[in-house]
């Protein structure tokens, strides 16, 4: 395990398919955002929070990366990037995005499953270091756990990823201990207060652009 997720570094892209419904289509959503955004163009690209560098390796395949940058605070995560990226052009930095110091590199910031387990400042801290981290017209993707609008939203939301992970082959000690970790071991804000966040770092264009379950995807255009 590392410092934020329940998972072996070494079993992680296994396990949190069987937490988190659909984990491989945020990957894909991301990539179609930003083909979008970009056509054809070359891009540099920072995905903070980089786990295991599984994104990283996709987006190497589907775009057109001039420079690729990967930053996570676990030591063990980035190694298993480093070896899953063997080989390929790529930077790496021991640090989450509440300490990063980028200004106006890159055109893409992608932050995925990483910024709910922050409180509001240091949320806020990072949403705007990546905000930093970009140049003119680039642009912010990235995806968290999302809080309903209401407590009995919350209920039914969570009974549904407890079946989901149930169904996923967790056992109910698993799931039950996963379900626990909502508002003690992350923070999740609700769908306005993450499009209010946006607008106030300073981005221009701000949208939620996919949801399934208790995930999110937002994408914020820089100028």
């Amino acid at each position: 395990m590392n410092n934020v997720t329940p998972f072996k570094v070494s079993a992680y892209d296994e396990n949190v398919r069987g937490v988190i419904p659909f984990y491989d289509e945020l990957h894909e959503q991301a990539i179609s955002v930003i083909r979008a955004h970009f056509k054809d163009r070359k891009i540099s690209l920072l995905d903070t929070g980089c786990g295991t560098g599984t994104f990283a390796l996709k987006a190497l395949d589907r775009l057109d990366i001039q420079r690729l940058a990967l930053c996570d605070p676990s030591e063990n995560m980035l190694a298993d990037a480093k070896a899953k990226l063997a080989g390929k052009s790529c930077e790496f930095f021991g640090y989450g995005s509440e300490k990063m110091q980028f200004e106006n590199e890159f055109d893409v910031v992608t932050a995925i499953q990483s910024h709910h387990y922050f409180d509001r400042p240091t949320r806020e801290r990072a949403v705007a270091n990546c905000f930093r981290a970009l140049k003119e017209g680039g642009i912010f993707v990235y995806f968290e756990n999302t809080a309903p609008l209401t407590e009995t939203g919350k209920e039914i939301l969570l009974r549904r990823l407890g079946e989901y992970q149930l169904g996923a082959g967790r056992t109910q000690e698993e799931t039950d201990a996963h379900l626990a970790r909502y508002g003690v071991e992350y923070f999740p804000i609700n769908i306005k207060e993450h499009l209010d966040m946006l607008g106030k770092t300073g981005f221009a264009a701000c949208e939620l652009f996919w949801q399934s379950f208790m995930q999110c995807g937002f994408y914020a255009v820089k100028g």
